[in-house]
Order: C-alpha cells, then structure tokens, then sequence
C-alpha cells in the first residue's frame, strides 16, 4: 500500500490547508494512505542549536515519517506571495544532517488552499526551486489551487464542498498513481 506523508504550512486551529489535507486523507483512493505529520514543534532553524544540540526530536520524527513514505504531499498556504515562513522553516531543519536523504528522488505533490482569488499560485511556484534543490521528483501532472477557501471550509477549517472534494480526490489519486 502507497504511503504519502501529508503536510500542512499552517499552525492555525482552523487552518483551511490542514482542513485540505485531512480532506485528501479522507478523499484517498483505496489501498493508499495519508499520514498526516506536523510541524506545529518544530523550532525555528539556529545553527549554534544545532551544533550544541543536534536534530530536535519534532524533526527527527517528520524524517522517520518521511523516509517510511512513499510520497510527500505539501500543502501550503500563501503568506505575501510566497511559501510561509513556518513551512520553510520545517522542511529546512529535515534536510539538515542525514535528514536531506530523505528527500533525494522523493516524489512530491504540492497544494494548496487560500481565501484570496488565485489560490496558492505563488506559493506553489515558490516551492519548485526549494524541492529541486533537496533533489525530489516534482510531480506536475495535476495542479490544484483551491481558491476562495473562506467559501468552500466551515468554521474548523473543514473541505465541505463536494466540487472541491472531488478535485482534491482526482489530485491525490493521480499523484498516487505516480508513486
């Protein structure tokens, strides 16, 4: 059974990308799993920490995670026009030591939710240098930016419409079939 390791950039409880990736965990086809990691631990990246402490722990788990999976699907929002902070953050402190490994030839999807007009173009665009550069199979067979997320989410956070849902279910299928 294909394993993705999903990702969400967001920190906040009713983040609509946390709500988009607990939608493409519940929208997976059968006999492939999402597991959702989290970044929510994760510290901002110090190299005198680093170098006096090692690997935080948070990061060591979201590489165990990642070395077990069979894709990694980023789901991102859209700070200023570009990748959030936060999520960069993360995915810096994996590729540190033996984390970078992890991603040589990892296939990669990249989505994304935001309340504005264009979706999470930017970001998405953003992200293509950062994943060549750790050396990952980009996946560009199938784009989804869900715009208008205020719109498609209730409160929580939660994917609640079913047009959206089935996008999200084409997208995670077709990256799946890659794998």
């Amino acid at each position: 059974m294909p394993v993705i390791l999903g990702l969400s950039g967001s920190l906040r409880r009713a983040s609509f990308n946390s709500g988009l990736l607990r939608a493409a965990r519940d929208v997976a086809p059968e006999g492939v799993e999402i597991r959702i990691g989290s970044i929510a631990e994760v510290p901002l990246y110090d190299g005198d920490a680093e170098a006096a402490q090692g690997i935080p722990p948070s990061v060591m788990e979201l590489n165990r995670q990642l070395a077990e999976a069979d894709g990694l699907l980023l789901v991102t929002p859209e700070y200023n026009n570009g990748i959030p902070g936060v999520f960069k953050n993360a995915i810096d402190w994996m590729s540190r030591g033996d984390g970078g490994k992890n991603f040589k030839g990892k296939p990669v999807a990249v989505t994304g939710a935001s309340p504005g007009n264009f979706g999470t173009a930017h970001s998405q665009s953003h992200w293509l240098p950062v994943l060549r550069t750790l050396g990952t199979r980009q996946w560009h067979e199938g784009r989804l930016l869900v715009s208008r997320a205020g719109d498609l989410c209730d409160q929580d956070g939660n994917l609640t419409d079913d047009k959206t849902r089935q996008k999200l279910a084409d997208f995670v299928a077709g990256f799946a079939a890659s794998l």
